[in-house]
């Protein structure tokens, strides 16, 4: 029998799980393709209180888990 995840936690693991061939696939590809990321960089992430920022924030917050570059995510909270 698996672990229970609490709501925040399913969220997160469906990202990568349920939801990888529409969003985490293409994400990760853009971010290759257009050499987003280097080593070392710092990123801002602007959340204004939409569905789509959350999901970029979420994504963002994912991608150094999963990268080989050292690089460091600050996020924004816009009015």
């Amino acid at each position: 029998m698996g672990r229970s995840l609490d709501f925040c936690q399913e969220v997160e693991r469906s990202l990568l799980k349920k939801y990888r061939k529409q969003l985490w696939n293409p994400f990760i590809y853009g971010v290759k393709r257009y050499e987003l990321v280097r080593d070392g960089d710092r990123i801002a992430v602007c959340i204004s209180g939409g569905k789509d920022s959350f999901l970029m924030a979420k994504l963002m917050q994912e991608l150094p888990r999963h990268s080989d570059a050292p690089f460091e995510v600050i996020y924004l909270v816009m009015d």
